[in-house]
């Protein structure tokens, strides 16, 4: 490995213990090597940093730093602030990365100048890495930008398969905001207009959903900033804030909901005994839905 990589990697981890050890190990097994790789942990009170510092033990191109609870965007900007790579990757610690990822970004990075934000197709996954479903982002830069203007711009990029240009980041600030939840969305709006975005069409990162995770424990927060971005991005921009422009809430679906959404993919998945964990989980919520009985019963039976 070169003196100064060709890409920094962070992920910030807050009690992640479960996921953050096959996140790691994802990014470890890259085919591209030319990284360092900074996990910031956010002051975690579980095995978040252990699992991650024995990892650092085997492989030189990791580090660990501890930092005091602050929050995703405290956290991140640390993680940014001692990158050494011309390209920045962010990770989060509960998803996993396909081996060709960094492979396929830095290619078209290299060869795209004016790209400093590029992201990738997912595949949707459920709390044991059952694939659910895949993501069909905008690919160009004009789709791009047009769907970040919006309330849903967050998931126009998503920040778990972005890699970007560290020289971008850090002339626009970085992250911002004290709420940290939708921290990528105003990011990603900046970078939008000092250069070009883009997202690979190819799935290179799962993208794993849990009721623990931020989308699902921090929806109507994210909801509350959603306004203030635009309006930021529009100031910046010249123009006026539409007036038409209103929040489309978002909630989690009904944990009995999900639960059988995840089990009906476990078994199309040929993972029975992962469908029984999600119908059970669903027969408790939903003591009385046949739907949930239904999936248990298919699950017995392992189809």
């Amino acid at each position: 490995m070169s003196a100064a990589p060709a890409v920094s990697v962070v992920t910030t981890v807050f009690n992640t213990e479960r996921y953050v050890g096959e996140a790691v190990d994802s990014i470890l097994a890259q085919t591209f090597s030319d990284f360092e790789y900074i996990v910031v942990d956010d002051g975690s009170s579980d095995r978040s940093a252990e699992v991650v510092e024995q990892r650092a033990e085997r492989d030189p191109r990791l580090r660990l730093m501890r930092v005091p609870h602050g929050g995703i965007v405290k956290a991140a900007n640390a993680g940014i602030a001692a990158a050494n790579g011309r390209y920045l990757a962010r990770m989060d610690s509960d998803d996993v990365a396909l081996p060709q990822r960094f492979e396929r970004q830095v290619r078209y990075l290299e060869g795209h100048p004016e790209c400093v934000l590029l992201g990738t197709r997912a595949t949707l996954v459920d709390p044991y890495g059952v694939p659910v479903a895949e993501t069909a982002p905008k690919l160009t830069h004009e789709e791009i930008d047009a769907e970040l203007m919006t309330n849903r711009g967050g998931a126009a990029v998503l920040q778990p398969s972005a890699m970007m240009r560290t020289e971008a980041v850090r002339r626009v600030g970085g992250y911002r905001g004290t709420a940290n939840v939708s921290e990528d969305h105003d990011l990603f709006l900046r970078l939008a207009e000092v250069g070009k975005v883009a997202n690979l069409d190819e799935p290179l990162l799962k993208y794993r959903r849990h009721y623990d995770s931020v989308m699902h424990t921090q929806f109507r927060q994210r909801e509350q900033v959603k306004e203030q971005i635009i309006r930021d991005a529009c100031r910046r921009r010249g123009i006026e804030m539409p007036g038409d422009w209103t929040f489309e809430p978002w909630e989690p679906p009904h944990p009995a909901e999900q639960l059988r959404v995840w089990g009906w993919a476990a078994l199309r998945a040929a993972r029975p005994s992962v469908a029984r964990r999600h119908a059970i989980g669903a027969i408790r919520h939903a003591p009385f839905s046949r739907d949930a009985w239904r999936l248990m019963y298919c699950a017995l039976r392992g189809r």
